[in-house]
């Protein structure tokens, strides 16, 4: 099944699966970011110097914005969908936020779908496992299994299914990486780092707390921002559940301030009987 590719975003994720995949001149690729046309002619996608030029001609379009961009994005380019189009929302945002964005869609004749990226597109590019909702699933993912997504699933036909079962799952992901990073600024400054990791190790074999610690810190600077945005909506998820995010929200500002920061704190395992 040949589809008529457009890329809305061309960051990390956009960028990685188009070279992945190879999908080159089958892809039409836009991004308000004219820095990112580099990106594209490395991966030889097609440039497109509008959102109408690259949605005009689409069959699949992989909406890959920021989370605050993903409503934005559905409302501002709606109307330039052909009859008929696939509007795949990848974005990591709140189901009441993807509701909101299919109703725009299917006013304006295309065919939206739910579809949650549950890990880091790198290393995992195009094996990153995919959920996938709404009433156009089971096509959905017909084509992008044809687009060379390996893993794919499709949970539901309700919109919103499957970005509340990331966005429910992001508050332990996420919210875990935010308390390693209170728990590590604390040690360190107290000076305790080697016991603290080392007793943590003590009570829990499945992975090294060296190991984890300093894999959950390092994500919180390379990646703090984005996850912050992407935490909000999981605020927004627990909140049209009726459940007060208290400590999702500290996780929004832990990430947030964490961005662009490092806690040095040197490892030496100790042992603890």
């Amino acid at each position: 099944m040949e589809s008529v590719i457009a890329l809305i975003g061309f960051g990390e994720a956009g960028s990685t699966f188009a070279k992945a995949a190879g999908w080159e001149s089958a892809a039409l690729a836009f991004d308000i970011n004219p820095a990112r046309r580099a990106v594209m002619e490395q991966a030889g996608v097609v440039i497109c110097g509008t959102a109408e030029d690259a949605l005009g001609d689409a069959d699949i379009v992989l909406s890959l914005v920021t989370a605050d961009s993903a409503l934005p994005a559905a409302v501002d380019y709606a109307g330039l969908l052909k009859a008929g189009a696939i509007w795949c929302d990848m974005n990591s945002v709140a189901p009441d936020t993807k509701r909101a964005a299919a109703k725009t869609i299917e006013a304006a004749g295309g065919r939206y779908v739910d579809v949650a990226v549950l890990a880091p597109v790198n290393p995992a590019r195009m094996n990153v496992p995919l959920l996938i909702s709404g009433a156009h699933a089971a096509e959905a993912e017909a084509r992008l299994q044809a687009m060379g997504f390996a893993k794919t699933r499709v949970v539901g036909d309700e919109i919103g299914r499957a970005s509340a079962i990331k966005m429910i799952r992001s508050i332990m992901v996420k919210g875990v990486e935010a308390l390693t990073a209170e728990m590590m600024l604390a040690a360190t400054k107290a000076g305790v780092v080697d016991e603290v990791l080392s007793s943590l190790d003590a009570s829990e074999k499945t992975q090294s707390w060296f190991e984890r610690a300093e894999y959950n810190v390092e994500r919180m600077t390379t990646h703090g921002l984005r996850r912050a945005a992407e935490m909000e909506e999981s605020c927004k998820t627990l909140e049209s559940l009726g459940v007060e995010p208290v400590m999702t929200s500290g996780t929004v500002k832990r990430q947030r301030e964490q961005a662009g920061k490092t806690i040095a704190f040197t490892l030496e395992r100790t042992e603890v009987a």
